[in-house]
């Protein structure tokens, strides 16, 4: 058994030798403290323009694209034109085997005829049994009968003409013309390949009327498309063209949502001019809507923003609640409204001191200073060097002293 003098003896060790340690790591941690000059790292505050913007990607595609069918069903049995060839109003793009049209056609041809000869009878007939009739030598049930023959006769040569107009009309459909002018930028059939117009029109070209105007369909949030109008300026890139700037318009925000795992988009069109015909159907593009601009005003810069000193720093919030400021900084991060209040902090007798201040526009780079005590060439905090370098990992035990050991 330890005698009791004994444990005291060595508890009275261990926490004297704790706090040396404790006392020897604070001398060593102060010892290697930058100088207050150098321990902050700051940014400038400068004029210029700044523009705040809205981002989303979207798919370039023709103003007007137009599909062209069939009405009928056959076999294609030419194709007169092929993928971007350049087409005309009328122009034929495929033929299809019209043996089948051809031989309706003429049966309802032959069944008008039959038709036709079966009036003038009837008118002949009809002729005779009024002459009879007027006379008082045939009854009045046979003139009524003539009579109605010889309707039946009139609607039976209607009846053929409209068919031999619709199978006529048919036939007609067998040739494929272009609705448009414009480009082919979709075939969808070959030679030999049968298409069936049964339940639904099929496909067989798509033609754009001209793609030296183009529009973009972009889908931006919900908390985005309240800043969009018709008009606003818009820039866009394209994978294409990486080191290229395009320019284009809105030119509608549609009203009908699009829904997807609970977040609600709307289509904002963009009218673009594409006088080199080089924006192609179908190209992703990444997308800004210039929402405000300011030639010159004086900036902050964002990563002043999120600078927040150590509780115990002197002048470093007033007080305010270390949970407040988190919020303010967060706050301070976005791009939207105008009006927005924040707290920066200039290095003043070699300690942070508040500044409050009040945003503008910003572009994620720079804030628009709308009030607030500073001017251009100010310079703000934006870090500490000594407590970020206290957070890496290891840090602690690459600055203490290493523990003796008993």
């Amino acid at each position: 058994m330890i005698p009791k003098k004994l444990f005291f003896n060595r508890w009275t060790a261990l926490l004297l030798t704790a706090g040396l340690l404790g006392g020897g790591y604070a001398l060593y941690r102060q010892a290697k403290a930058p100088k207050p000059g150098e321990r902050y790292l700051t940014a400038e505050v400068t004029q210029g323009p700044v523009a705040q913007t809205v981002s989303a990607n979207g798919t370039l595609n023709p103003v007007k694209l137009v599909s062209v069918g069939t009405q009928v069903s056959g076999t294609v049995k030419t194709l007169y034109t092929d993928f971007n060839a350049r087409v005309k109003e009328n122009q034929i793009l495929a033929q299809l085997d019209d043996s089948l049209l051809r031989a309706q056609l003429g049966q309802s041809e032959a069944n008008l005829v039959s038709a036709r000869a079966s009036l003038a009878l009837a008118q002949s007939n009809f002729a005779r049994i009024d002459k009879l009739f007027k006379q008082e030598y045939v009854s009045r049930q046979e003139y009524d009968q003539s009579h109605q023959a010889l309707q039946a006769a009139q609607a039976a040569v209607a009846q053929t003409t409209a068919a031999v107009q619709k199978d006529r009309t048919n036939l007609g459909y067998s040739t494929i013309r272009s609705p448009v002018s414009g480009i082919v930028i979709s075939r969808d059939v070959d030679v030999g390949q049968t298409v069936a117009a049964s339940l639904q029109t099929p496909t067989l070209f798509k033609i754009a009327q001209d793609l030296r105007k183009m529009q973009i369909d972009s889908s931006f949030a919900e908390a985005d498309v309240g800043q969009i109008k018709a008009g606003q300026n818009v820039s866009f890139r394209v994978d294409a063209f990486p080191g290229r700037e395009f320019k284009g318009e809105v030119k509608e925000v549609r009203l009908n949502p699009t829904t997807q795992q609970n977040v609600v988009t709307y289509n904002v069109v963009v009218s673009v001019d594409n006088p080199e015909e080089i924006l192609l159907p179908g190209m992703t593009a990444y997308v800004n809507i210039h929402l405000a601009a300011r030639d010159n005003t004086v900036l902050i810069p964002s990563t002043a923003l999120r600078f927040r000193p150590t509780a115990g720093n002197k002048n470093s919030g007033a007080g305010k609640p270390a949970s407040g400021r988190a919020s303010e900084a967060r706050q301070g991060g976005g791009q939207r409204g105008e009006g927005r209040g924040n707290t920066v902090y200039v290095l003043q007798d070699n300690q942070p001191k508040a500044v409050r201040i009040k945003l503008g526009i910003g572009d994620g780079k720079f804030s628009e200073l709308v009030e607030g005590d500073l001017k251009p060439g100010d310079r703000l905090i934006v870090e500490d060097t000594w407590q970020e370098s206290a957070k890496k990992p290891g840090a602690a035990n690459q600055q203490r002293p290493p523990m003796r050991m008993f």
